[in-house]
């Protein structure tokens, strides 16, 4: 018997409505094989971080190689199993990854790099995942704008920036697309000392309340980072783009992103207006290369 599911539904001039259907099969993404033993450990490299791991059995045993994300180890967790297994990872771009696991008390390889076999897989395939956080949006898509973003680095904004103690902080750009804005920071060290980044923050402060030291701020927590700022070594300077649910404010708010150092003093903060976020350029005004 064939499962089938609904397609389109197209109506004709004084006819009925003619349903199309397509077999399910034709949505059908094709495992990857793997073997397993009991004595040695397999270890799967994803391109990014594991979100999600579903083992087909209990003759499995993975997890997450700590304290990097993108590594799974995985082996059998019985001696010589006869059937057939699998198990299931969700990746945090979005990509969704099937294995069938069979039993081997040699197996010919026991490390795999799944960089090739997604870029071999992408041609063929559509495997977004739309994440519940990206509110639809899809992943992939997501990715490779912060990536555009992040290696073109273009300078949109040139007045929103804080510099003391020879660290220069700021807003390069601001671009929208999708209902989300794509945040391009910035940060500068002109010191002989490297600057080593605790935390960077965004959140919606009220103007009144700015020289208040206890607030009620709302913070706002980025969807996406690519590249993050982690430590920004003596005379250079390293860029981070955030993706960030798109909102405005009200007349009496500004944003406020706010970097501190860790172990220091230099923090750093800037501050944008409702007509900042207002001026976002638009994503479809770039030319987004795709690999």
């Amino acid at each position: 018997m064939i499962i089938v599911f609904m397609l389109s539904v197209s109506r004709l001039s004084g006819q009925d409505s003619i349903l199309t259907y397509l077999p399910l099969e034709e949505a059908k993404l094709e495992p990857y094989q793997i073997q397993v033993t009991y004595n040695k450990t397999s270890h799967l490299l994803f391109p990014s971080r594991i979100r999600y791991v579903d083992l087909g059995s209990d003759l499995l045993i993975a997890g997450k190689a700590e304290p990097v994300g993108n590594v799974l180890r995985i082996k059998s967790a019985v001696r010589g199993f006869e059937e057939e297994t699998n198990f299931s990872v969700i990746t945090e771009d979005g990509k969704f990854y099937n294995f069938d696991v069979y039993y081997s008390a040699y197996p010919y390889i026991l490390s795999y790099d799944l960089l090739q076999q997604q870029r071999r897989m992408e041609q063929q395939y559509s495997t977004d995942v739309l994440f519940e956080d990206l509110k639809g949006s899809s992943s992939t898509l997501t990715e490779l704008i912060m990536e555009n973003l992040y290696v073109k680095s273009n300078r949109t904004i040139k007045h929103i920036s804080s510099k003391n103690y020879g660290i220069h902080f700021s807003v390069r750009a601001l671009h929208v697309n999708d209902n989300k804005f794509y945040f391009t920071l910035q940060v500068r060290n002109s010191s002989n000392v490297s600057f080593d980044v605790d935390l960077i923050n965004f959140k919606i402060v009220d103007k009144k309340n700015l020289k208040r030291t206890i607030v009620q701020d709302k913070l706002l927590e980025p969807l996406r980072v690519y590249t993050p700022v982690t430590t920004v070594p003596y005379h250079s300077d390293i860029v981070g783009v955030y993706l960030l649910d798109q909102f405005t404010l009200l007349k009496d708010q500004v944003l406020e992103i706010e970097i501190l150092e860790k172990n220091g003093g230099r923090h750093q903060k800037v501050q944008l207006e409702n007509k900042d976020l207002l001026n976002a350029k638009l994503i479809s005004g770039l030319n987004i290369k795709t690999k």
